[in-house]
């Protein structure tokens, strides 16, 4: 059977208040299509779980997020996000912000099915203090060391964006950093993948194929067809970010009216004008890839 799925489809079958992963890093490989399609919906109540980017200060912007679990919310030469920022200073989301290994025990504890993982990271920093409901746990072998418990995230779904897929579910993720898209796709019941090409079948004795398979199958519901999906992020090695519509992104957060003006002009049409609206298809893949 087929899993592939239009973006509105996938839209869907999500509900308010669920628990969504965000696959990718930061400015890098987020399934922004797919965030898009968020944003022209009803959904609401959203407790969303990334390594953040721009993804998260649009959906604070448009008021889908009712609480943020990250590691960080930056598009790296642009430190801070400025809409999730605004969201954060305002008081308008409930927030739990974990050091960048926490996310990640976290996300590989609901993996593994087990309520938590120990650990020594955020022992005697503002971690436990900002987080009062982290807990520890005494070991119970001869050394007796005290321990962060960190407790499974477990997630409803999980958004990823890839460079191929097959319209089984398997998928291909290129670049030089897998980010830890297989852990937020292992932490979830149910994952979504928009690719920049879908085929009919992905088989291949490459090795260097084999290791950009991150995700098995059986966890993937849907594949969307989604060329250009991860911009303005980067996708590896399809397009880089883009920064100049970055920072003119940034720069509507300090507008009256920025948000809507932003969403009148590259979201509220779909996706199909959206590549028009952010300068078109050939200027996007010329964009070079970040170094750093």
């Amino acid at each position: 059977m087929t899993k592939e799925m239009t973006l509105k489809s996938v839209v869907a079958e999500l509900r308010d208040g669920m628990t969504i992963g965000m696959g990718g890093w930061g400015p890098r490989r987020k399934p922004m299509a797919l965030v898009r399609e968020i944003l022209r919906s009803d959904l609401k109540d959203l407790t969303i779980v990334a390594y953040g980017g721009p993804e998260i200060g649009m959906l604070c912007a448009a008021g889908k997020v009712r609480k943020l679990i990250y590691g960080f919310v930056s598009m790296d030469v642009i430190p801070i996000e400025p809409y999730f920022r605004k969201a954060r200073e305002a008081g308008a989301i409930d927030v739990v912000e974990l050091d960048e290994g926490h996310l990640l025990l976290g996300l590989r504890a609901a993996g593994h099915n087990v309520p938590f993982i120990p650990t020594r990271v955020g022992l005697g920093s503002a971690v436990m203090i900002n987080n009062p409901q982290l807990k520890t746990i005494r070991s119970p072998y001869e050394d007796g060391e005290v321990l962060v418990a960190m407790p499974a995230i477990k997630l409803d779904a999980t958004l990823l964006h890839v460079s191929r897929a097959d319209r089984n579910g398997n998928t291909l993720t290129f670049g030089p950093d897998p980010y830890f898209d297989d852990l937020f796709a292992r932490a979830a019941g149910k994952v979504y993948v928009t690719a920049e090409e879908v085929v009919d079948s992905i088989a291949s004795d490459n090795p260097e194929d084999m290791k950009a398979n991150l995700v098995e199958p059986y966890l993937v519901k849907g594949v969307v067809n989604a060329p250009l999906g991860a911009h303005p992020t980067a996708s590896h090695y399809s397009y880089g970010w883009d920064l100049p519509h970055l920072k003119a992104y940034v720069a509507s957060a300090a507008e009256e009216n920025g948000w809507a003006a932003y969403f009148d002009k590259h979201i509220a049409g779909g996706e199909e004008s959206y590549a028009a609206s952010v300068g078109g298809e050939a200027q996007i893949r010329q964009l070079p890839l970040p170094t750093m």
